[in-house]
């Protein structure tokens, strides 16, 4: 593939593409991402060996180097020395788009600090996927990444999400989810509307939708593997919906279940546009 690589930048030197790769399936680069990899004469790597499946898959032959949050100055250094040569250099990280809770930051500001061009190609984001597939209205969003691990610095960002308006999409571990989706419902209360996506993109990519406190329970129970992404609405989510009473709720849940539905999936969606408790719903 050929690529037309951008003008040269103000200082004279290459350009940094930020290219964003696959979240999981590998069909889902972009022809512009593929063509930027493959006419650039240097990739930086997070993991070579995971982009060396990319390229594999789709016969790139560019040279790559690693770079990643625990690379040291002088390979920073390096890769600013190889664009003030005049080279282009493409920047990727294991997935998803670099910076975005992945590293590269301290490249891709000290090459703007020279007055060097950036060049983003945009591509598959776990965020805009996971937000789709919540099934949660998000007309305003805000990302939050990773939480803080523990202690006051946890507390008080989980403080400032349960006050949140905007829904909120977090990125978590696997083997902490059920931690934090318990300390979410804790801050955020127990009906919040949310979503747990794991494997987007993957073969075996699942939502969980339901209440903060019957994702947690579910977590607790059968923790979610892979890659996880949590969506969770916005404050006062529940409330902002129509005002239903039980009865009125349990009508809804039998409409559904008389279109098909099963009562756990009736009960679930009426839960989720109403704000009334599912449990209440299911046993009713």
């Amino acid at each position: 593939m050929h690529a037309r690589i951008s003008a040269e930048p103000r200082n004279g030197g290459g350009t940094l593409y930020v290219v964003a790769t696959p979240i999981g399936n590998l069909g889902d680069v972009t022809l512009r991402a593929l063509e930027t990899l493959s006419a650039v004469p240097l990739v930086a790597a997070e993991d070579t060996r995971l982009t060396r499946r990319l390229w594999a898959r789709h016969g790139i032959e560019t040279r790559l180097v690693s770079y990643h949050a625990r690379s040291d100055a002088r390979r920073v250094q390096e890769l600013v020395a190889h664009l003030e040569a005049g080279n282009d250099l493409a920047l990727v990280t294991d997935a998803g788009t670099p910076l975005v809770s992945d590293p590269g930051g301290e490249l891709v500001t000290a090459w703007a600090g020279r007055g060097g061009r950036v060049v983003p190609i945009p591509g598959a984001s776990a965020v805009l996927a996971a937000l789709v597939a919540s099934a949660i209205p998000a007309p305003r969003w805000s990302f939050e990444g990773f939480l803080p691990r523990r202690g006051r610095e946890r507390r008080e960002r989980l403080a400032r999400l349960a006050a949140e308006d905007r829904v909120t999409v977090l990125f978590e571990a696997a083997n902490r989810s059920a931690t934090t989706l318990v300390d979410l419902a804790d801050a955020c209360g127990p009906d919040r509307p949310a979503a747990v996506c794991r494997e987007l993109t993957k073969l075996h990519e699942d939502v969980w939708r339901g209440s903060l406190a019957e994702l947690a329970e579910r977590a607790s129970s059968d923790p979610p593997r892979g890659e996880v992404t949590i969506v969770v609405a916005g404050a006062g989510a529940a409330e902002k919906g129509p005002e239903v009473d039980l009865a009125a709720g349990l009508q809804q849940v039998a409409e559904l279940v008389g279109e098909g539905w099963s009562r756990s999936s009736a009960a679930r969606e009426v839960a989720r546009r109403t704000g009334l408790p599912r449990r209440e719903l299911f046993k009713g």
